[in-house]
């Protein structure tokens, strides 16, 4: 079956309300891991992952880190008007140069409250911080299909959009987490080893992974690398098309260096994704290489993948170490350290994967295309996965339990 033919309804299951994970444990390595391998499932904490995996191993991470993207305005009158930051407006070529902007910006934002803000009026905001005053100004420019075009400017200009971000934003937590974001979520909804500004959600799998984890990792042999991912709103957008033909993916930023280019062809092991996210950017940078080798000419802006193109428009048949060769020689004679980019693909049963091993990954929502990743991996086994984890008291969703899952 071509995944275009999916029902998104066989792809779901009871998730009670009480499963949902609200708060993070205290400590991060304590955390829940069911480990599938071959059809049979066991269970364990965090802390000893490294158990489960063999030496010579490369583990996979995505470094994003999750910006303040909710904006609280008051208006003169009093009401509120929550703007949430979603992507850069199209004038800008990636996340980072859209966030080291200084004294204005334009942002792709939700509009909470719309109906209350007419256009050409400028809602404003004045924040103290410890460096001073700080004046943040926002204005509509644009009326997109589902977002709005905000232009954000401020004082003083020497501050960037990320620094105002930190300043002024909440952090943005799930929807399905019924609470206010706390100020202990600034901390706990940051992997420790987040570095590179830009999602709007956290990837959670990281969340689980502590000092301590790392050093057992490395007693064990067991190297790691980092990709960038930033995480859009995208990843909660229901799919409510009967058929996956007719839902449209959202689109991400992916940033690659040479260094994990070349890390990845040296590696003679098992590669396992810390996280859905770095598993489509490692599976996405596998088809910017065979798309390399149909047209060594392409420019970066040309090597973004399609929702469908790995599955209708590009040979199948390449090996992982042809398509990462050919891309890392390309970035040489293009002179680029890091690769930035964007994917949109969709990975789903029916797809196979070139690159991982293995995932790292937490519990997803029914009927989500995180779902649809996972039974891509390990076929209808997902079931059985999680039946178990409702039966043994997993916890779900961000802040939840997890699992290792073995191609």
């Amino acid at each position: 079956m071509h995944p275009k033919d999916i029902s998104i309804q066989d792809f779901t299951y009871a998730l009670p309300g009480n499963r949902i994970a609200w708060h993070p444990l205290e400590k991060r390595d304590e955390s829940k891991l069911l480990i599938y391998r071959k059809g049979h499932i066991t269970e364990d904490k965090y802390a000893r992952i490294s158990d489960y995996l063999s030496e010579n191993s490369l583990l996979v991470f995505n470094n994003t880190r999750v910006v303040e993207a909710r904006i609280i305005f008051r208006k003169p009158t009093g009401g509120l008007i929550e703007v949430f930051c979603l992507e850069p407006h199209s004038q800008y070529n990636d996340i980072t140069s859209a966030m080291l902007q200084k004294g204005k910006v334009w942002w792709n934002c939700l509009v909470g409250g719309a109906g209350k803000w007419k256009h050409g009026n400028i809602l404003e905001k004045n924040i103290s911080t410890p460096a001073g005053d700080l004046a943040l100004k926002a204005t509509i420019v644009e009326r997109q299909a589902d977002s709005f075009a905000i232009e954000f400017n401020w004082q003083p200009g020497s501050l960037s959009f990320a620094e105002v971000l930190h300043h002024a934003g909440l952090i943005p937590l799930p929807p399905y987490i019924k609470r206010k974001a706390e100020e202990a979520d600034k901390e706990r909804y940051q992997t420790i080893y987040a570095q590179n500004e830009g999602s709007v959600a956290a990837p959670t799998a990281g969340l689980h992974f502590t000092e301590n984890v790392f050093q057992s990792l490395q007693d064990k042999h067991i190297a790691t690398g980092f990709v960038t991912l930033h995480v859009g709103a995208g990843t909660f957008k229901p799919v409510k098309a009967e058929r996956m033909e007719d839902h449209l993916m959202h689109t991400e930023f992916i940033d690659v260096s040479q260094a994990l280019m070349e890390q990845l062809l040296e590696h003679t092991g098992n590669i396992f994704c810390v996280g859905t996210t770095s598993m489509r950017t490692l599976e996405s940078v596998y088809w910017m290489g065979v798309k390399i080798l149909q047209d060594p000419q392409l420019e970066a802006d040309q090597l973004s993948i399609a929702q469908w193109e790995a599955y209708d428009s590009l040979p199948q048949d390449i090996s992982v170490t042809t398509a990462l060769k050919a891309l890392l020689q390309w970035m040489k004679t293009k002179q680029l350290q890091r690769l930035v980019s964007q994917t949109q693909i969709l990975i789903a049963p029916g797809y196979r994967t070139r690159v991982i091993s293995g995932l790292i990954t937490n519990f997803h929502q029914p009927q989500s295309t995180l779902l649809l990743l996972v039974a891509a991996l390990i076929g209808n086994d997902w079931k059985k996965v999680y039946t178990y984890a409702l039966e043994n008291d997993f916890r779900f969703l961000s802040y939840g339990d997890g699992c290792l899952l073995f191609k």
